[in-house]
């Protein structure tokens, strides 16, 4: 490196605070993290389900009906690196510390934050709980109202429970002067500022991340069931008197009073008809005719307890041959390798996170329509 004064340890130490700061969906939603053994893109783990229990009366006559104390487990595979690569000789302007800090280490975290936000927001395709109206900006005390309603209905438990919403719902929520009293009262967390605060027992955030949902169906006139269904089918038919397109993972359909996401890319529309589409949660017996509502465009802020989701990270293992550094703190886990490349005769600098996320109870969260 260019300048002596500048070291791996230096850059990941400074950096990871950084990256923390700016994180917000992964410090709300259940961590999965161990530092016992460094991995690589591409391992799978065993990831620890939160314990659900589930309250029943008490019958004195027939006493206590005990619940087995499993803690249950899913199968998560790394499959993601988050990552910022420059060459070392953009650094060559740096005449000290601060200038590597301003013109690498915080901006890189911010990228790798706003990378791993974004990701994790994109679980919203699981979620088939809705309130609000397509296309409709939330920002009234009656919107936050709703997902609070929707949350008890659901039965999740009533904490913590948190929402994140999009820089247009937060503009609107800010502008509600119970809302702006209500931040005002309390103290701002650390782990995001510009919290709209907590109302109606949710904490309230906003990221820049939340997903604008886009459908792949372009047109879609007079939908219902094609065929019968039946219950705890997960796949149906759809018809329709005009169908363009095909149906994105996390399109909704309201079918009989419920509402389903679909839960992967369906087939083009043939004929009028989009065969296979699979969906989720299980249907229950569907006749054929049955109307089915579309919900294709919306932004998809979210509110769920941290259960509803897990965020696993582990420590990337050193490659061979290069010089690098892991540093890691309350679940976050951060590599930063210096390296040369032969094919392209450069040195590089390379900062990154290895992670994925799993959807493990998505019945404890609420997609909030916008």
């Amino acid at each position: 490196m260019a300048n002596s004064f500048v070291n791996l340890q230096q850059i990941a130490r400074t950096a990871l605070p950084h990256l923390m700061n700016n994180l917000v969906f992964p410090r709300l939603v259940h961590t999965d993290y161990s530092d016992a053994l460094a991995a690589k893109q591409g391992d799978t783990v065993q990831v620890r389900k939160p314990v659900n229990y589930v309250a029943q009366d008490f019958d004195p006559e027939v006493g206590a009906q005990t619940q087995d104390v499993e803690e249950g487990s899913v199968e998560v595979k790394l499959d993601r690196i988050a990552s910022v690569d420059i060459e070392v000789s953009a650094l060559d302007a740096a005449l000290n510390f601060d200038s590597v800090e301003r013109l690498f280490i915080e901006p890189a975290a911010i990228a790798l934050a706003e990378k791993l936000n974004a990701d994790g927001l994109a679980l919203y395709r699981d979620v088939w709980q809705t309130v609000g109206e397509a296309g409709k900006t939330p920002g009234m005390l009656e919107d936050l109202a709703a997902v609070r309603g929707a949350l008890n209905d659901a039965r999740v438990p009533q904490a913590p429970r948190c929402a994140v919403w999009d820089t247009a719902a937060d503009t609107a929520f800010a502008s509600v002067p119970a809302l702006v009293n209500a931040e005002k009262s309390g103290s701002t967390d650390a782990l995001r500022e510009g919290a709209i605060g907590r109302v109606f027992g949710i904490d309230n955030y906003m990221s820049q991340a939340v997903v604008r949902h886009e459908s792949g169906m372009t047109a879609a006139e007079g939908l219902t069931v094609k065929s019968t269904v039946g219950a705890g089918a997960s796949v149906l038919d759809i018809t329709g008197t005009k169908l363009q397109g095909h149906f994105t993972a996390g399109d909704l359909l309201k079918i009989g009073g419920s509402t389903y996401t679909v839960t992967a890319d369906s087939a083009e529309a043939a004929s009028n008809t989009v065969a296979g589409v699979a969906v989720s949660p299980a249907l229950p017996a569907l006749e054929a005719g049955e109307a089915v509502n579309f919900i294709g465009a919306h932004t998809a802020n979210l509110a769920f307890h941290p259960s509803a989701f897990a965020f696993v990270t582990r420590p990337l293992s050193t490659p061979a041959g290069v010089e690098s550094y892991v540093t890691s703190f309350d679940g976050i886990s951060l590599r930063v390798v210096r390296g040369y490349d032969m094919k392209y005769k450069r040195e590089m600098l390379s900062m990154d996170v290895l992670y994925a996320y799993k959807t493990i109870y998505p019945e404890l969260a609420v997609r909030c329509l916008g």
